[in-house]
């Protein structure tokens, strides 16, 4: 079997370039060297590291003052990049600069196959209101929010979702780094300059109390569910620390909700991943009501796969070993380009549940003729990010 080469992208100069690190620390342990032809790039060196042809970057060329114990601790690191062009890039990056459309639109103009969501489908995903605004327009529940840019001379209007408690956040950035619970309204100041400092546009949004649940999907047109998690942090909040701080948070799978409630979250995260494009990936974060209604947070088009990440998780809880997974991400990856490209071996079909994914054929959710059952297209909701 030929191997294929792949460029992992990592690091990044955005606010999550530790988690970035510790993603694509993974990524590069486990893609199979039987396989694979693999070398490593971080994108914060500043070098010209995706030429026309070629390679001319990888971590061994990072200043001391820019690595991590992890990145240095990785065994048989690749020092020098293949000279031929990749077969494919693994994007590892978090955060504006890597999740967000930009090295997607590079890697597009450059002819590059690469793995997970587009440039439209990865910007609208990034870009927190805009989000909102194309998902709740086919009627996905979410949080009700008021958005406010940084120098707005006049308040925002009054909105159910001004009174506290609420969720402060920046706009355009992922891993709940910039947000805060709002419980007084004399907090909401100090919250807004938190988010500001990570981005020019913040939202504040309803907190609405419940059991935090995250559904992951694999494919492109055809999707398969993976089972759902449950998120229980021992803080009570899901936040930096608890997300990435091994037995902050506690992981259940599958989650402890009503299949009828499992269905629901099962299918609003297809709609949500048909209406903004997404393909190879997606994970979508909801929260789910004593009263058992689902509110949708937010969708992820690169999950993180850092030992405490949710799509590894699942993943496994659906008998799809985290280098398996991966083989899956990058045959989506070059399925998208060249839908006719052989994939490698494929693992059997896992079973729903517990144990396994459900597959979801493409016709059964079209975002322009079906509206997601038992949701109005009213909002609500609570805050937090996967």
């Amino acid at each position: 079997m030929t191997k294929r080469r792949v460029a992992v992208l990592m690091g990044g100069t955005s606010a999550e370039r530790e988690v970035s690190l510790s993603t694509g620390r993974q990524i590069l342990n486990a893609l199979d060297p039987d396989k694979y032809i693999v070398c490593a790039l971080d994108t914060a060196t500043g070098r010209k590291f995706l030429p026309a042809v070629g390679l001319e970057a990888s971590l061994g060329t990072l200043h001391a003052a820019d690595r991590t114990t992890e990145i240095q601790s990785l065994p048989q690191l690749p020092l020098v990049a293949p000279e031929e062009r990749p077969d494919v890039v693994f994007i590892a990056l978090h955060g504006p600069g890597g999740e967000d459309g930009t090295v997607q639109g590079m890697l597009e103009v450059l002819g590059l196959p690469y793995t997970g969501s587009g440039v439209l489908a990865s910007a609208l995903a990034m870009d927190k209101a805009m989000c909102k605004r194309v998902l709740t327009s086919v009627g996905v529940r979410m949080p009700q929010d008021v958005t406010i840019r940084q120098g707005d001379k006049r308040p925002p209007t009054r909105s159910a979702a001004l009174v506290p408690p609420v969720i402060v956040k920046p706009n355009r950035q992922g891993s709940t780094i910039g947000m805060s619970i709002v419980r007084d309204p004399s907090e909401l100041e100090q919250a807004l300059l938190v988010a500001f400092g990570h981005d020019d546009t913040a939202l504040v949004e309803q907190f609405i109390t419940g059991t935090e649940i995250t559904v992951p999907i694999l494919g492109n047109d055809d999707l398969e569910v993976l089972p759902i998690v449950e998120i229980v942090p021992a803080s009570g909040f899901y936040d930096y620390q608890a997300k990435y701080t091994p037995g902050a948070t506690d992981e259940i799978v599958p989650a402890r909700i009503p299949e009828i409630v499992a269905a629901e979250a099962r299918r609003i995260a297809c709609l949500c991943h048909r209406t903004l494009g997404c393909r190879g990936m997606s994970r979508t974060d909801m929260i789910v009501t004593s009263q058992n209604e689902v509110y949708t947070l937010e969708v992820n088009t690169i999950p993180g796969m850092t030992p405490t990440s949710l799509l590894p998780r699942s993943a496994q809880a659906a008998g799809l070993p985290f280098p398996r997974l991966l083989d899956r991400l990058i045959d989506l990856a070059l399925e998208r380009a060249d839908p006719a490209c052989p994939p490698h071996p494929p693992a059997p079909s896992p079973s729903e549940g517990a144990r396994g994914g459900q597959a979801m054929p493409p016709s059964t959710l079209s975002p322009a003729r079906e509206r997601v059952g038992g949701l109005p297209p009213g909002r609500g909701g609570k805050v937090g990010e996967g």
